[in-house]
């Protein structure tokens, strides 16, 4: 498949995926919006918003009943929520400055869809009870601290590459994560958006690996 369609079929998927995380949106003017697409992407989120007329339209303070999550649930949705968090910073710091426009519509995807499934994590965990010191872990420095040196400090010339190598390896722990809880995870609704975020970051390491 070429690598264009490839990409409008992810951003596809990725604008579909947010909108089915349950995220407590309270504030729709403050969610991040995606830089200048190409055609093909723009008409991939086209059909997006065609296809699934509710995207993006969740319940406001939509939670889940902690009595049914076990600990590893929690542990997972606060590990993820770092791990989304570090994702944002990681876009956000290089969006200004990529020169490449597939590399710039799937890195606002990527933010937009993230920012989505942060607030629907954040709902989710317990704020007492077992497994809520997990969910109060503190989540600076989470991450390899080093690959934003890398952005920061990159070249212009560079910072394509250099986000490139820094997101694929920060988004393939979020799959190997993701897959893990998969298999050990309790609770149906974690499981479900840690088989959907296994997918998405798959195929988001994909594209970043493969992009020239």
């Amino acid at each position: 498949m070429p690598r264009r369609t490839r990409l409008a079929s992810l951003v596809a998927a990725l604008l579909l995926t947010g909108g089915c995380a349950g995220s407590p949106t309270s504030n729709p003017s403050a969610r991040p919006q995606p830089a200048p697409a190409s055609p093909a992407a723009s008409a991939a989120a086209g059909a997006a918003d065609a296809g699934s007329p509710s995207a993006g339209a969740a319940p406001a303070g939509d939670t889940i009943d902690a009595a049914t999550m076990s600990g590893i649930d929690v542990v997972f949705l606060s590990t993820m929520v770092g791990h989304s968090e570090r994702t944002l910073q990681i876009v956000r710091l290089a969006s200004d400055r990529l020169r490449d426009d597939a590399l710039r519509t799937l890195a606002a995807a990527i933010e937009a869809t993230e920012a989505d499934e942060l607030a629907a994590m954040r709902g989710w965990l317990p704020a007492t009870g077992p497994g809520a010191s997990a969910a109060a872990h503190h989540h600076e420095g989470h991450g390899d601290d080093a690959a934003l040196d890398r952005l920061r400090t990159a070249p212009d010339a560079d910072v394509d590459r250099v986000l490139r190598e820094v997101l694929a390896d920060h988004q393939r722990s979020a799959a190997d994560l993701a897959r893990a809880q998969v298999d050990v995870g309790r609770n149906e609704r974690v499981r479900d958006l840690a088989r959907r975020i296994e997918q998405s970051r798959t195929a988001e390491v994909e594209l970043l690996r493969g992009t020239p």
